[in-house]
């Protein structure tokens, strides 16, 4: 929980699992893209082989 707010778990390919270890920044980069087009407003908050978990900022005041 973050915010007191339930995460979602999600998964994603194993082609973006792959680049984790031979390029990380690359990871981190594919992963928020693969989510941002599946779940508009949704941010990956952590990950964790093979669950990564997403917090909801829909409609989320700054």
């Amino acid at each position: 929980m973050i915010d007191g707010k339930p995460l979602m778990r999600s998964m994603m390919g194993a082609r973006i699992w792959r680049l984790m270890s031979s390029d990380p920044d690359e990871f981190k980069r594919e992963a928020r893209e693969y989510f941002a087009r599946g779940y508009p407003g949704w941010t990956v908050v952590k990950v964790k082989y093979p669950i990564v978990f997403l917090r909801d900022d829909r409609g989320r005041q700054n």
